[in-house]
């Protein structure tokens, strides 16, 4: 379903220093009341352009340096698990300023055991709310099945079912990175590697190196396009609209999220914490369809028509300019995600539809992987053993959530019957087996 399924652990010797060719002045990113400039000889390394405005990433203690492309949740979660183990990094995000943007995000029990891993999965859930039950429902309110989240946290002994607003996770994340090393509009247009190391261009001008790059610049990565040209985005078939709400419908159960179908179109409401709802609503529709993306909430009604208690509410809750619409897109699974010094992770590798609620999740198993692996191997052999043991999983990942996207948006309302009778009928154990397969997961390559 699309909502289902402070201490730094860093040393000032492991963080990334900048650098330009042919200067002595060196930026030091550490904390506030750390030393800002620093005198250091820089020596032009192989295969520099002489640039000016090529900038170097170096650590103090001699390490290797990586680039982490991107500052959404997988990046930001790989550079919290860089640091806590001594790892030096970077992270150069294309937004000019992180603003309160987004909706909520549902986090499933292999999420919060990956960052159990990293070790600030009490920061996380400390800031989101646990929910005791997720239902499915037809667009009556008939219930289709219904999955005792609290039992399975209990079984697995991991929290399920976990919901945050996407703002609030970021801002987390954000604040447990070490001081200094997001650098924000950063906008990548191209990179190139060497044998010493990988540059990254910039549409502001400017250029860094480092040893390694980590690309997590989502599903429209400039690092895929050019190393896989024909890995481009698929559209599932299917559009939507998100929102949160300030406050709830009177009558509506806190405790639990829910996912209504009707033919060819699904709602489903997600409580948040401080009283806010989260809501999708998905609709079939052609690709970039202009009264798709035109609509507003007067229309969301029309299409919701005959929903039940509380879409309607939740609807009217909701001002046309809270409306965030997209269509649902994926990545047909690819079958590489090293390239020497570079290393597709997250959406940039394996962006899902959200159907099973995974897309977080898998940028976060990548983080809390990659960091061990670069513990244990050298950083070529360490991409090699993340792509191994990743590829097969998120591949699972992707495909399993695709096919439930089709079934679920399925418009023959004799089909729709059918459907909605078979899950009716599926064995409680079934969903038990499925969530052990998701949540059995080893974050060690």
């Amino acid at each position: 379903m699309l909502y289902q399924l402070s201490y730094f652990g860093f040393y000032y010797s492991s963080l990334p220093v900048y650098s330009r060719q042919g200067t002595t002045k060196v930026e030091f990113l550490g904390n506030s009341g750390a030393k800002i400039l620093m005198q250091k000889e820089i020596s032009s390394p192989a295969g520099s352009t002489g640039n000016s405005d090529l900038m170097y990433l170096t650590s103090m203690n001699g390490t290797v340096t990586f680039s982490i492309l991107g500052g959404g949740i997988g990046g930001l979660s790989l550079a919290i698990a860089l640091q806590r183990k001594g790892i030096s990094c970077a992270v150069f995000e294309a937004a000019p300023a992180f603003k309160p943007l987004g909706a909520g995000l549902g986090l499933a029990g292999n999420a919060v055991k990956a960052y159990a891993d990293i070790g600030i999965d009490n920061q996380v859930i400390a800031a989101g709310k646990k929910l005791r039950f997720a239902n499915l429902k037809d667009q009556k309110g008939n219930l289709i099945s219904r999955t005792d989240v609290e039992a399975m946290t209990r079984k697995f002994g991991v929290v399920n079912s976990f919901t945050i607003h996407r703002a609030d996770l970021h801002d987390i994340l954000f604040g447990m990175v070490a001081p200094g090393t997001v650098q924000l509009g950063k906008a990548a247009i191209d990179f190139s590697q060497d044998d010493q190391g990988v540059t990254i261009t910039f549409a502001d001008g400017t250029s860094v190196r480092s040893d390694y790059l980590v690309a997590a610049d989502g599903i429209h990565s400039v690092v895929r396009k050019k190393l896989l040209p024909k890995s481009t985005p698929r559209y599932s078939g299917y559009t939507c609209w998100r929102a949160v709400t300030e406050g709830f419908p009177e009558g509506m159960n806190l405790d639990e999220t829910s996912e209504s179908w009707g033919p060819g179109r699904r709602f489903g409401a997600v409580p948040l914490t401080n009283r806010r709802v989260y809501w999708f609503a998905t609709l079939n529709a052609p690709r970039q369809d202009p009264k798709m993306r035109d609509a507003r909430i007067a229309d969301l009604h029309k299409f919701y028509e005959g929903f039940h208690f509380p879409i309607p509410e939740l609807l009217a809750m909701t001002r046309d300019d809270q409306l965030i619409w997209s269509d649902i897109i994926d990545l047909k699974p690819i079958r590489q995600f090293a390239f020497g010094r570079v290393l597709l992770i997250g959406d940039a590798a394996h962006a899902t539809t959200p159907n099973l609620g995974q897309g977080a999740c898998m940028a976060i198993e990548d983080a809390a992987t990659l960091a061990n692996a670069l513990v244990k191997y050298e950083p070529a052999e360490a991409f090699q053993r993340f792509e191994e043991h990743r590829i097969n999983r998120t591949t699972g990942i992707v495909n399993q959530s695709w096919t439930l996207g089709k079934i679920a948006q399925v418009e023959n309302r004799f089909i729709t019957s059918l459907r909605n009778g078979f899950f009716r009928i599926l064995p409680g154990s079934a969903i038990e087996k499925q969530l052990k397969e998701l949540y059995e997961v080893s974050f060690q390559p």
